[in-house]
């Protein structure tokens, strides 16, 4: 075992992997001094003499510039600024979309507001931390960050971090294609009772979907290639939330269950806007309002994804980066809140955990309503193969630290990723509690802990002191963090030992 001892604040270049490049480009380079340039007065002919002169300037120059222009060593990026913003985006957008109107209704708007916005903040912030350290590390890697600040137990920590956070998410996202795609299939067929036929049986539907749809799009070699694919299921996101925004203005409140006679559909339309039960609540304390905290915090998950798509953005800089982070965040900020805003308010206090199951109770058989699932089902497929990206980039870091691309190792890692992950699926029916531990430790310390103790750990004192304001924020973030995963694993507890399992923390 020959592995370096990790050093604190000099650029490392550990582990590098081939095809490497040059300096980023994060700033323009400062001009060179005259005395750096000038020619030497005594042997200037000698060849020799102008190799050295030019090897020492050189030296010289990048001691200077390391600050500005960062040395990495992993990737040459070749993908645009509009897909790394679908990338982005695609990788922060989850299932967990479905119960924000849920969390709304039992915290009120104006403190889901400020909740969501708190969150929002908190997570360009941490991404502000991750692309600092990744120009002082030299290597856009998580893993590499851990392996800097704590040698290889940090590295082995952030990797299997990454890997249990991004496997519960696949896990959650196929959970939904094993329930729900059976469920549009016997809406759009009219099979009020079905016998047992092999496509409404969802765990064939999860390997079919698997194999022609995920593992393809999972061979990719660079996450780049997943652009398109990230932009056509956010398209399929913007259609839920117009057909949740139409749907507030056709239907009546409060609402008839379809269970119910017809008759009193008249009694609910007469009721109109007076009735109590349509009035929102600007603020809403209640025991559920807990649970609207990791709810949140979970889904501005993307902290494993932010690295790798910084690897493969041309002309890469932190700003430019920062910049993708930034939109990403805000766009999904936005389509949050309209999605809990309309889902809330057209339903109130009788909104589900699960939006679209509310609006199965009007009608199981609303065509738009179908075409809505199918669409969820479309993004929600389409986002697995962005989150296996990082898993498989973890383990190769892990395993297989100093070698270079190789396909069959690319396709093997890819294989059997999807394979226990379907085997989780299909055989574990309660795995969802499991990786909702899984979730309340691994996703805090991906978002709060580890960006903050690595700062604190990476960043020499000379440069900022431990008592600097940045430092000083990093800490406070790491605090906040520590807190995030104990009342997380408090509501989970809670809710193992009452019986209930309302604490919804996909992502």
């Amino acid at each position: 075992m020959s592995e370096e001892k990790p050093a604190e604040g000099v650029p490392a270049e550990d582990n590098p992997v081939p095809n490497g490049r040059g300096h980023e480009a994060d700033d323009s380079a400062p001009a060179p001094t005259a005395t750096a340039i000038a020619a030497p007065a005594e042997g200037a002919g000698k060849p020799e003499d102008t190799e050295a002169q030019r090897a020492e300037s050189s030296e010289f120059l990048s001691a200077m510039d390391d600050k500005k222009n960062p040395r990495f060593t992993d990737f040459e990026g070749k993908t645009s600024f509009g897909m790394s913003v679908f990338n982005l985006g695609n990788a922060i957008m989850g299932s967990g979309i479905l119960g924000l109107a849920y969390a709304m209704a039992n915290t009120g708007v104006v403190l889901f507001l400020i909740l969501l916005t708190v969150v929002a903040v908190l997570s360009s912030y941490s991404i502000h931390l991750l692309l600092k350290l990744s120009g002082i590390v030299g290597i856009r890697a998580y893993e590499q960050l851990g392996y800097r600040a704590f040698g290889t137990p940090g590295k082995m920590a952030a990797g299997i971090a990454i890997t249990l956070q991004n496997i519960g998410a696949m896990s959650s996202y196929l959970y939904i294609v094993k329930y729900e795609f059976p469920l549009v299939i016997q809406a759009f067929l009219r099979l009020d009772k079905p016998e047992g036929e092999w496509y409404m049986n969802g765990n064939y539907l999860v390997i079919i979907v698997s194999i022609l749809v995920i593992l393809p799009l999972a061979l990719m070699k660079q996450l780049g290639y997943l652009g398109y694919t990230s932009g056509f299921s956010l398209c399929c996101m913007v259609f839920f939330l117009i057909a949740v925004i139409y749907k507030k203005f056709n239907i009546p409140c409060p609402f008839v269950d379809f269970t119910l006679n017809a008759t009193l559909i008249a009694v609910g339309n007469d009721t109109g806007p007076e009735n109590p039960a349509c009035i929102p609540k600007l603020v809403n304390l209640n025991s559920q309002t807990a649970y609207t905290i990791p709810i949140l915090a979970f889904a501005f998950v993307c902290h494993p994804e932010v690295l790798p798509i910084y690897t493969e953005l041309r002309n890469p800089t932190k700003k430019r980066m920062q910049h993708v982070s930034n939109i990403s965040i805000a766009v999904m900020y936005t389509m949050y809140f309209l999605a809990a805003l309309f889902g809330y308010l057209t339903f109130y206090g009788e909104v589900e955990a699960e939006l679209l199951h509310t609006y199965s109770r009007i009608d199981p058989y609303d065509t738009l309503i179908l075409c809505v699932r199918v669409a969820v089902l479309i993004a929600v497929t389409l986002t697995v193969p962005i989150v296996l990206f990082p898993v498989r980039r973890a383990i190769q870091q892990m395993l297989f630290p100093n070698k270079t691309f190789n396909w069959p190792r690319h396709v093997a890692i890819a294989v059997v990723l999807l394979s226990l992950i379907n085997l989780l699926v299909i055989f574990a029916p309660n795995i969802l509690g499991i990786f909702g531990i899984i979730g309340a430790t691994s996703a805090p310390c991906l978002i709060f802990i580890f960006p903050a103790v690595f700062y604190l750990r990476i960043v020499p004192n000379e440069e900022e002191p431990l008592r600097s304001p940045p430092k000083i924020m990093a800490a406070i973030f790491a605090g906040i963090g520590f807190l995030f995963m104990i009342m997380s694993l408090s509501f989970i507890i809670i809710d193992w030992t009452s019986g209930s399992s309302s604490a919804s923390t996909g992502h």
